[in-house]
């Protein structure tokens, strides 16, 4: 449903090589919004995990803890190939060792308690280590410079919208006043609704920050723009670009692009505005048709750019990435811009 992402190192070569020879190869660390207090009704497990997904494993734990697996909590899914570090949570009155819930592919490594559930997206982020096998180091050191410099493009990774872009072939037809007999289905079921919707928006998300690539306007403050405050969260509109645009080039601020939805206060003036009802257009949409997706269909802003810093450090036979993304960016992104090519790399979670 759309072409290839743009590039914004495109003038520096890539470093080639092979990602995840090894699950040991990609390492993800969730960064929790915050630590459990030691004290409550809900017993917060610390878990590694290699070879299994979130899914499997919550439905593990939850057996050998006697709770139903729809009441366990977690802020992200982990992708299974891969070793990853994220914290669950269960209704569970007793305090077992941590040492006898381990099983096949994972292990707890820390039990605590805290006064509520963990619920999705109560994460500042992910850590990343990601090994390339047969990189060259020194071809991703200048990528890796080009990013610091430009700021990584926030676009949603590939695994975002499943094989051939299904789940947001999927999403488009739940918004339609005819939707298919798939898509029929799927409302009925939450979570492939909820996925599905959001797969379609950010799509179109990815659509808009191509354009403002191609467009020369990544790092660029426009009248009318929607900005976000890359600290806080807030949004506000542009309405003084020579007051902002320094305010973009120190990474306070970032452009941020539509996902669209029936809730959301489109930009009203000027480039941007043409281009989300281009955008919108383009599809046969009006931003109430997205009524017919209920809440998981509101709409909201995301930052088109963030900072990021990449350490990279050699090995015998390629190199390590490391670096963090908060909660909702795609580890696929940066490496693509790496090694100039769309990486297949677990998802981090959101």
């Amino acid at each position: 449903m759309s072409g290839p992402l743009p590039y914004v190192t495109a003038a520096c070569p890539g470093s080639g090589g092979r990602l995840k020879v090894t699950p040991e190869d990609f390492r993800v660390d969730e960064v929790p919004a915050y630590l459990p207090s030691g004290a409550g009704p809900h017993l917060y497990l610390h878990v590694e995990k290699r070879g299994r997904t979130t899914r499997d494993v919550v439905k593990a734990l939850a057996r050998a803890l006697g709770v139903p697996d729809r009441d366990a909590g977690y802020a992200g899914l982990k992708d299974r190939a891969a070793v990853t570090t994220q914290w669950l949570s269960f209704p569970v009155a007793r305090d077992p060792d941590p040492a006898s819930l381990a099983g096949d592919g994972y292990r707890v490594l820390t039990a605590s308690r805290h006064q509520n559930k963990l619920r999705p997206g109560h994460s500042r982020g992910n850590g990343f280590e990601v090994v390339v096998r047969g990189g060259d180091l020194a071809a991703a050191r200048r990528s890796a410079a080009g990013l610091a410099e430009a700021g990584l493009p926030n676009f949603f990774g590939p695994q975002r919208f499943g094989a051939d872009g299904g789940n947001a072939v999927l999403g488009r037809s739940l918004l339609s006043a005819q939707p298919s007999d798939q898509a029929r289905r799927a409302g009925r079921d939450r979570f492939l609704r909820r996925f599905a919707l959001s797969a379609y928006q950010s799509l179109l998300f990815n659509r808009w920050l191509s354009e403002r690539i191609a467009d020369g306007l990544f790092a660029t403050a426009l009248l009318g723009d929607a900005l976000k405050k890359l600290e806080s969260g807030g949004v506000f509109v542009c309405e003084a670009p020579e007051v902002d645009g320094p305010r973009v080039a120190r990474f306070e601020v970032s452009p941020a692009g539509p996902m669209f939805g029936h809730q959301l206060r489109p930009a009203v003036t000027g480039l941007p505005a043409e281009r989300e009802a281009r955008l919108l257009a383009a599809e046969g949409l009006a931003p109430a048709d997205f009524a017919r997706g209920g809440d998981e269909a509101a709409g909201t802003r995301r930052a088109g750019r963030l900072p990021i810093e990449v350490a990279l450090s050699p090995l015998e036979d390629g190199y390590a990435a490391r670096f963090a993304l908060p909660r909702g960016s795609y580890a696929t992104v940066v490496m693509r811009e790496l090694m100039k090519a769309d990486a297949d790399l677990p998802d981090d979670g959101e």
